[in-house]
């Protein structure tokens, strides 16, 4: 698997863009809601769960700058966090799809869930749910916000796997 964009740069230089892709996903995510007011929904937070994991994941691979073995060892780490991120946009994309009122409810917000239930029922509950997660508050080029995170979950995933992959990429 070859990607045209990656010839020329070494994997540690391919992880830290991943690294940076990732901090500003994170940060739009920051202005939307700090900004522009846009309240998050309980799947928008554990999408950035899953960008905070995907980022960790790049960024240990741009520090450590791994040989071939560490590279396909990265490649799979980021190639799971990738595919996390991608179902959780997928299924964030789905419930938004869905005619409005058809689901029921989240229940209590993103934090206080945490504080009152173990973490597993909590992602059951959120993924399960979505009334509040159905909502559309922004798009761009009539593509939603999971949209596009769905869409960078795809780009980021492949490019990562293919630059740690690569033999000759150090």
């Amino acid at each position: 698997m070859r990607v045209a964009l990656l010839e020329g740069i070494t994997r540690r230089q391919a992880n830290l863009f991943g690294f940076l892709g990732c901090a500003a996903m994170l940060g739009c995510a920051l202005f939307f809601q700090y900004v522009m007011k846009l309240a998050p929904c309980n799947m928008c937070m554990l999408q950035r769960l899953a960008v905070i994991e995907l980022g960790l994941v790049f960024l240990i691979a741009a520090l450590h700058n791994p040989g071939r073995l560490g590279g396909r060892i990265y490649g799979g780490l980021i190639l799971v966090a990738a595919a996390v991120l991608a179902a959780l946009s997928a299924r964030h994309v789905w419930m938004q799809m869905q005619p409005a009122g058809s689901l029921p409810s989240c229940g209590a917000d993103f934090y206080t869930m945490v504080d009152m239930l173990p973490f597993n029922e909590v992602v059951t509950r959120i993924v399960n749910g979505g009334g509040e997660c159905q909502a559309i508050l922004w798009s761009l080029f009539g593509i939603s916000m999971p949209g596009w995170l769905l869409a960078f979950a795809a780009v980021f995933g492949l490019g990562g796997v293919s630059a740690n992959l690569r033999p000759s990429a150090r």
